[in-house]
């Protein structure tokens, strides 16, 4: 999968069930670390809440490796991984969902628990702002210092992200970029150098 949507900006859904209070809370996340500080900021803006349980996907939709789940107290299978098959479920990657939950007395029963920790993240769901990540990949050229400033120009508008520069006889150009990229990219810079430079992925991408 060389692109995939991912969310835009942080929502929020709140809804009462048998007297108990659930708190969705959904984001972009592309890292353990990044879930980590989201559950962190969440705790901060619910604190003393019975549970937060969680699940994240960091990577692709279809990426089996980069995500986690947990119940957080709850009955085991009743909350994390539910969530995380609900994410799975929307082809979005790098998303992270949080659910609060203030016990309100009365027990669920784990179907109960299921259909409520998954309710809220359906519904934002539904109607999430996102937008499209194209995966990148190392590639480099070399140029002129006068060619310098135009071939910039040419990285940024095919999404590339130079990584590095590297100033010697010649600029060396170190940069990430989309593999649907490279054909524009490199018909636009044979056009602008007459031929003489070409942007190539590094071996082994």
């Amino acid at each position: 999968m060389e692109q995939y949507p991912i969310p835009l900006g942080e929502h929020w859904f709140e809804e009462e069930i048998k007297a108990s209070r659930f708190i969705t809370y959904l984001c972009h996340c592309d890292s353990p670390e990044q879930m980590k500080l989201v559950l962190t900021n969440v705790k901060v803006l619910y604190p003393g809440a019975s549970h937060y349980c969680w699940a994240y996907l960091a990577g692709a939709p279809d990426n089996g490796v980069d995500m986690g789940s947990s119940d957080d107290g709850e009955p085991s299978g009743s909350a994390g991984r539910p969530m995380l098959a609900t994410l799975q479920g929307a082809g979005v990657g790098e998303i992270a969902a949080v659910v609060v939950r203030y016990y309100g007395g009365t027990k669920l029963g784990v179907g109960g628990l299921v259909r409520a920790y998954t309710s809220g993240i359906k519904k934002l769901l539904a109607d999430l702002p996102t937008q499209i990540k194209a995966l990148k990949y190392p590639a480099k050229l070399s140029c002129s210092y006068p060619q310098l400033g135009d071939i910039e120009y040419l990285l940024g508008k095919y999404e590339a992200e130079i990584t590095h520069r590297d100033f010697g006889a010649e600029v060396v150009l170190c940069v990430r970029l989309p593999k649907a990229a490279l054909a524009g990219l490199n018909a636009e810079l044979a056009t602008l150098t007459q031929g003489q430079i070409q942007i190539r992925f590094q071996e082994g991408e």
